[in-house]
């Protein structure tokens, strides 16, 4: 009785394990200073469980979570405490403000390398469609990097769920 309750309650949790959304800062220029990141954020909604993915050229930027003072200041944190892959990947795990800089000198400061976006608490919600991507926007990006649900996490869900009914049954 106690595995039906347990597999019962998974199941409730699995739409929001399978409905997060990966989002490409910077579309298709990446984490890079040809962009505007903060245009780039504008018109998307941030989801706990949602992942942030910086993708750069390695050794030439990095990525700081900072705090507003630090956000407004261009100031990065000991380098210890830097995402230095140039395949950055960070998953938004609480609601609230999220601010983020290249610690890099100048690039922050002169060159406006930042993201400051607002995370939404994640609600037990069923998926929305998937748009096609988009035309071009004036800096050249697209929404082609914003990937919504995978196939691979539907297919996931999918069978976690056949396999829960019917081990009920």
């Amino acid at each position: 009785m106690a595995f039906k309750i347990i597999c019962c309650f998974m199941v409730g949790f699995l739409p929001a394990i399978t409905m997060a959304t990966e989002y490409w800062v910077g579309g298709d220029k990446g984490w890079s200073l040809d962009v505007d990141n903060q245009d780039w954020a504008k018109d998307k909604t941030f989801k706990v469980g949602d992942t942030l993915v910086f993708k750069y050229t390695k050794g030439h930027h990095n990525v700081f979570k900072v705090n507003q003072t630090a956000f407004k200041d261009c100031i990065a944190p000991p380098s210890s405490e830097g995402l230095t892959s140039g395949h950055d990947v960070i998953t938004l795990a609480s609601p609230g403000k999220k601010w983020y800089i290249c610690g890099v000198p100048t690039h922050c400061s002169d060159h406006n390398q930042k993201l400051v976006i607002t995370v939404e608490a994640g609600a037990l919600a069923p998926a929305t469609p998937i748009p096609a991507p988009g035309p071009a926007t004036k800096d050249g990006s697209s929404n082609s990097y914003k990937v919504t649900t995978s196939a691979y996490k539907i297919f996931v869900g999918g069978a976690v769920l056949i396999w829960t009914i019917l081990t009920l049954v």
